[in-house]
């Protein structure tokens, strides 16, 4: 495990990600959330999605939100935006990180967007430039990066290109999002290796959904070709509204678990995150799928 990252930075994205996934939330309970997250020594919290209240009405509140959350010394914030009203939005609230977001999949991004993808990324190049205007910066994540519910396989080349024409455009860094949890790891060797083969200096963060079990298997490939920069969702939270059957990120807690276990840092405070994630089952009032929010980390002991 030599060649592994010394440390891997993590992108906490419960708060949207998660809760957009969920029945509505009080607002008062996201903030709740986003406080406790940020006391936990994570460094990137996603806060919210600048979204239409029809389309998603779990965002409804993305305003209020960004208005009362504490912004903690040492975290940065980010928000998702869909369109460029999103990102005016976004940077009206005072976010200096957004994330803009387009699928691979031509029938998904309709679905999601309700636009093509080639249009998403038309927008995406316009809200790139508001953002570095307003010394912001914009990551492209392309979702259904590993497969699509309506289409199936979406190849290499196709998700390759979506991708380096956003990076063209300016985008400050690139997100490949397992939207479907159809990643195994041979995708992911496949996946990365044809992006940096072409884009060896674009920062590269991945998002994987653990939907068919193999999450944390997708992240160990990706640590071992160099990867040190992932999204996870405490407790497990979240999904996708637009891929049905698309539910479960992977958990922040079992994340930190397995590579601090193997000597990667991630400057996470282990048991804060267990203590958010029992907080995150509370506010949405079901089990969530978590195992290491069940059974502690593997030097907790019993007492005989």
């Amino acid at each position: 495990m030599s060649d592994l990252p010394d440390r891997i930075s993590l992108r906490e994205v419960g708060p949207r990600d998660g809760l957009q996934n969920e029945d509505p939330v009080p607002t008062d309970a996201k903030v709740a959330l986003i406080d406790r997250l940020s006391a936990t020594g994570v460094e990137r919290i996603e806060a919210v999605s600048f979204v239409h209240p029809r389309a998603i009405p779990q965002m409804a509140d993305a305003d209020e939100v960004s208005r009362r959350f504490r912004r903690a010394a040492g975290v940065r914030y980010s928000a998702l935006v869909p369109n460029s009203r999103g990102a005016a939005r976004a940077l009206d609230a005072g976010f200096t990180e957004l994330e803009a977001v387009v699928s691979a999949s031509d029938t998904h991004n309709r679905k999601n967007l309700n636009r093509g993808t080639e249009e998403s990324l038309d927008d995406i190049a316009v809200i790139i430039d508001a953002a570095h205007r307003a010394g912001a910066t914009c990551q492209v994540i392309v979702s259904t990066a590993w497969g699509c519910p309506y289409e199936g396989d979406v190849p290499v080349r196709r998700v390759v290109g979506v991708a380096s024409r956003a990076v063209a455009d300016g985008a400050d860094s690139v997100s490949f999002g397992d939207t479907t949890g159809m990643a195994t790891p041979s995708r992911v060797r496949a996946l990365v290796g044809e992006f940096r083969s072409w884009h060896p200096e674009t920062a590269l963060n991945l998002h994987f959904h653990n939907t068919r079990g193999t999450g944390l298997a997708n992240v160990l490939t990706a640590l071992e070709l160099g990867v040190a920069d992932f999204d996870a969702s405490v407790g497990g939270l979240g999904g996708c509204p637009y891929a049905p059957g698309a539910t479960g990120n992977i958990a922040t807690e079992e994340l930190v678990y397995m590579v601090e276990d193997m000597g990667v840092a991630t400057g996470v405070d282990l048991e804060a995150m267990i203590e958010a994630a029992a907080d995150a089952e509370r506010i949405v009032g079901r089990t969530l799928p978590s195992q290491v929010l069940r059974a502690g980390p593997r030097t907790r002991t019993i007492a005989p």
